[in-house]
């Protein structure tokens, strides 16, 4: 069974989004996954913008995210 992932810094569980984004962002074989909040601040910007990338990435048809 696969273990569930969580956030690296709060051990949140995370969504598939959450997991999709941080591979998209910080690197597509990374091992650290961050929540929306966490990962706002990993990057210094607002979790509005992290949403919005979210859709973006989406709607663009990132394999990633499907």
């Amino acid at each position: 069974m696969k273990k569930k992932a969580v956030c690296t810094d709060c051990g949140k569980s995370l969504s598939k989004d959450e997991i999709a984004l941080a591979k998209k962002l910080i690197d597509v074989d990374t091992n650290e996954f961050y929540c929306i909040p966490c990962m706002a601040v990993y990057f210094g910007c607002e979790e509005e913008e992290l949403l919005i990338k979210i859709i973006e990435f989406k709607e663009q048809g990132c394999s990633l995210f499907l």
